[in-house]
């Protein structure tokens, strides 16, 4: 619903601003400017989403490989102890604990599609633990806080459309995004937990994140010794041998298991080419209406205005090209994939701007979609504080991501 109110004011307020121009400036290109963009636009988004097609079978299958592997099992029975902490009202050793992780782990691969059924799994699972079958329970919130925070380690489609998008090297924002999703994630548990007291000072969340706060303080301090040429060169490096770790340990988990690791591929790369297929209306809709918003002048606009606020604060305005894509990702992930798209057009992949669209795509989530599809689905209404914990979460992963993209790209 969100979303379908947002898109229509693309339009609308395109609309209404080129006339304005047409009729007190006599701007006569202004039109001719906007039906030009619904074409390329279009072409755009179809071209974008062809060229997912081959890295998505790429990924679901290697994901496809892991999970028969065993892989998710081992990393289920790790995380045990950490999460009997964060959600102590569920019973130990239900079925909902495996649900809640092969969840969070879609999201940390940046696999939104396959996350989503996995994540209605477990919301179902956990609407039969609920007493109050209208009411958000505490794991309820604590696991959609979870998603919402946007928590990736692997931003498989970031990386792809960066790719799409001519990035000399499309891996360049993978540390980045790890760092800022990682604030992001540790202020949505800290918020949760304050909500549903919750307590976290015991040995083993404390030691869990006290240390990767550790090793991300680490990281930022590694980084900031090098100059940005040499941190971009490390920065990729890591980010490609940690992708290419992943593969040949989920190919090694499936011999291990003795199953035909190259079937198993071939099944979860057939879901790629479905994936792929799926999303064309979706991003075609909104690069169309964000095309016409942006050739009637009205992004323009909005970016100056904020632009002008910040200088009169004396702040740097480097980061406000980015923005639309950090404003649109709390109410819809197509829509802030779009946004960030249209800011590598606009300014290229490899610009600041670009770079920090990326990021902000990959330091949260989608936290009003989410709410209202993960509720929805079994009929919750009374949400209680799960939209102020999901938009402090969001509030933190943005300020996260504007400061470590000045840190390696500014």
């Amino acid at each position: 619903m969100v979303l379908n109110w947002i898109w229509i004011g693309f339009f609308i307020i395109a609309f209404v601003i080129a006339v304005i121009k047409l009729v007190f400036w006599g701007d006569f290109d202004v039109f001719p400017a906007m039906m030009d963009s619904t074409f390329s636009s279009s072409k755009t988004a179809f071209e974008i989403s062809l060229g997912l097609t081959g890295v998505l079978s790429l990924w679901l299958g290697i994901m496809k490989i892991g999970e028969k592997g065993g892989v998710v099992n081992v990393l289920a029975k790790l995380l045990s102890p950490i999460f009997t902490k964060l959600f102590p009202d569920i019973p130990k050793g239900h079925p909902v604990t495996g649900s809640i992780f092969m969840n969070i782990a879609a999201n940390m691969l940046g696999l939104d599609n396959a996350a989503t059924p996995l994540g209605l799994k477990a919301m179902e699972q956990l609407q039969d633990l609920n007493q109050k079958k209208d009411t958000a329970s505490n794991p309820m919130i604590m696991f959609l806080v979870l998603n919402t925070s946007g928590l990736t380690l692997i931003p498989i489609s970031i990386l792809v459309y960066r790719a799409q998008m001519g990035a000399a090297q499309p891996t360049d924002i993978f540390i980045p995004i790890l760092l800022a999703t990682f604030f992001s994630t540790l202020s949505g548990i800290i918020i949760t937990s304050f909500f549903q007291k919750i307590n976290l000072l015991n040995k083993t969340m404390l030691l869990t994140l006290g240390g990767a706060a550790l090793v991300v303080a680490t990281v930022i301090w590694g980084f900031g010794q090098m100059d940005s040429i040499l941190m971009n060169k490390v920065s990729t490096s890591a980010a490609n041998i940690m992708l290419m770790l992943i593969i040949i340990a989920f190919i090694l988990a499936g011999v291990r298991k003795k199953i035909n690791v190259y079937d198993a591929f071939i099944e979860g790369a057939k879901e790629g080419f479905t994936t792929a297929v799926r999303i064309i209306p979706y991003l075609v809709a909104i690069l169309v209406g964000i095309g016409v918003f942006r050739a009637s002048g009205a992004m323009d606009m909005l970016i100056d205005g904020v632009k002008y606020g910040v200088e009169a604060c004396g702040g740097n305005t480097d980061f406000v090209g980015a923005l639309p894509t950090a404003l649109m990702k709390p109410l819809s992930g197509s829509g802030a994939r779009g946004m960030m798209v249209d800011a590598m057009t606009t300014y290229g992949a490899d610009s600041f701007v670009g770079r920090l669209s990326c990021i902000f795509q990959g330091s949260t989530d989608t936290t009003f979609y989410i709410l209202a599809v993960y509720f929805g689905s079994v009929g919750i209404v009374k949400t209680r504080h799960a939209v102020a914990c999901g938009l402090l979460a969001d509030l933190a992963g943005i300020i996260a991501a504007i400061a470590i993209a000045y840190l390696f790209f500014g």
